[in-house]
């Protein structure tokens, strides 16, 4: 069995707990607090599911005790770095890190990379939502004079989003200065993003998401090939099962000696799932 810990206990950390327990080749290690002891977590690998601006410090602590980890750091633009100073931390630890492992990034990554196999030249749209964005509603969150907030992300089409951001104040807050802060966070500065103050986010809040992903592109020196992949979620339910999932993979990793930080598409899909080469052959391919 997969000793499996979870480190922060939000939607995420929850939906993961789930998971792990309909798992049959895991077992739950125990939850961890951000203001817990890294030292005190015994575990095979350890689900990360504090905010994303935390992830990195860390998992880098587990990482170099020789503990894999598994994260869904979600800034896109900031992944790379990630991997590379993980990649450093692991291989001295002797570990596994699977970072960005939700399903956008995560999961759809590695659909964009089938779909880019399929017809390699082209383009891909990612259609998200309507729905909830747990990161961005973090963001929002931590903004100095919110009391609770929501981010719902709004498709335009062609890979366009807007982003509606639902703000309950602190008594006393500035909403201009409320405003100008989210505006300018890097979660909103690249979208239309509309700030509005509301009396309660609760009356608002709904966790269903969604995507639609097209591909127009070109196989070979044929034309019009068009491919599309839609779904329609509960946010931190899929997350947190993308997140065991990879949990599997990274422990598998490790087994073999490849130490280092992944990112989905660097995975091998038979990692992802529970039983031996020969039965997932035969009942997938």
């Amino acid at each position: 069995m997969i000793r499996v810990a979870i480190l922060g206990y939000g939607n995420i950390g929850r939906a993961a707990e789930q998971a792990i327990q309909s798992s049959p080749d895991m077992e739950l290690a125990g939850v961890f607090h951000h203001n817990d002891c890294m030292n005190c977590i015994d575990a095979d690998v350890v689900l990360v599911c504090t905010p994303t601006r935390e992830v990195q410090k860390f998992a880098t602590l587990l990482a170099a005790r020789g503990i894999c980890t598994v994260d869904s750091f979600d800034i896109h633009g900031q992944i790379w770095s990630l991997r590379s100073a993980m990649d450093t931390v692991c291989k001295t630890g002797k570990a596994v890190s699977i970072i960005s492992a939700g399903w956008d990034p995560g999961s759809d990554s590695m659909v964009r990379a089938l779909l880019m196999a399929l017809a390699p030249k082209g383009l891909t749209y990612t259609n998200f939502g309507p729905g909830r964005s747990m990161g961005h509603t973090v963001a929002a969150k931590a903004v100095q004079g919110v009391k609770n907030a929501l981010s719902m992300t709004i498709p335009l089409g062609t890979g366009i989003h807007r982003r509606m951001v639902y703000i309950e104040l602190e008594q006393g807050a500035d909403f201009k200065e409320v405003e100008a802060a989210i505006l300018k966070d890097d979660y909103f500065a690249h979208d239309e993003t509309h700030v509005i103050a509301v009396d309660s986010v609760d009356a608002l809040n709904n966790v269903a998401h969604g995507v639609n992903l097209v591909r127009n592109g070109v196989s070979g020196e044929t034309h019009n090939q068009r491919f599309e992949f839609n779904m329609a979620i509960n946010n931190p339910a899929l997350t947190g099962q993308v997140m065991v999932s990879c949990a599997r993979a990274a422990i598998r990793l490790k087994e073999r000696g490849e130490y280092g930080a992944k990112t989905m598409i660097e995975l091998a899909p038979i990692d992802l799932l529970p039983g031996t080469t020969e039965e997932l052959v035969r009942a997938l391919v």
